[in-house]
């Protein structure tokens, strides 16, 4: 299978008890795109918890490992390109070590969600996100956790490419924000609670 070729060879690292990974595309021109939201949520989390991510040897994600009540939890933002988020999962896996899928957890932008609706989901389908299935071609499942963080719909399908990865601006960018806190805290919910208290703490609310 996919998931056993990726995962062949390479050195193994500590153990973490999950992996969380924010999706986001690189460079200034995305920076703060509704595309973004799930990586711009791990940093913030990162950045709350006093932890810096960094780029490590052979590793293709920016990444930080803390500590929790629940034991070591690495947060990661990958250096590809959202299509390619793939490519950075299985060194990450290796490095850390995580043999069981649901325990990584993959923070997204979700188009068929509202702002300002978070879900925590276990598997499924890839709902046209070019980041989760570049990541399902790499591991050869589904199988792996989510959060979604939603973004809404764009006006219309020819400004959907703008709408994704352009920032918002005025207070569509502060309810963005907001949007973007609401999930970094979701995020921390599931660094204190196993992830169906998560699920049941997080989905349905508003932030």
């Amino acid at each position: 299978m996919a998931l056993r070729r990726s995962r062949e060879g390479g050195r193994r690292g500590s153990q973490s008890v999950l992996v969380i990974v924010g999706l986001a595309n690189p460079g200034d021109e995305y920076a703060g795109s509704r595309h973004n939201a799930g990586g711009d949520a791990v940093r913030l989390v990162a950045a709350r918890r006093g932890a810096s991510l960094s780029l490590e040897r052979r590793q293709r994600a920016l990444s930080a490992t803390i500590q929790t009540p629940r034991g070591p939890v690495t947060l990661a933002v990958p250096t590809t390109f959202m299509n390619e988020s793939g490519a950075a999962i299985a060194p990450l896996l290796r490095r850390t070590s995580l043999e069981d899928l649901s325990r990584l957890v993959i923070v997204h932008d979700e188009l068929d969600l509202e702002p300002g609706r978070l879900q925590f989901k276990q598997g499924g389908g890839l709902a046209g996100h070019n980041g989760l299935r570049s990541i399902a071609q790499t591991l050869g499942t589904n199988e792996f956790a989510r959060l979604r963080v939603g973004i809404g719909r764009p006006p219309s399908k020819e400004r959907g490419a703008d709408y994704v990865l352009k920032r918002p601006t005025g207070a569509r960018k502060l309810a963005h924000a907001t949007d973007v806190s609401s999930a970094a805290d979701a995020i921390e919910v599931l660094l204190d609670y196993d992830f169906d208290d998560a699920q049941r703490r997080v989905n349905g609310a508003r932030g």
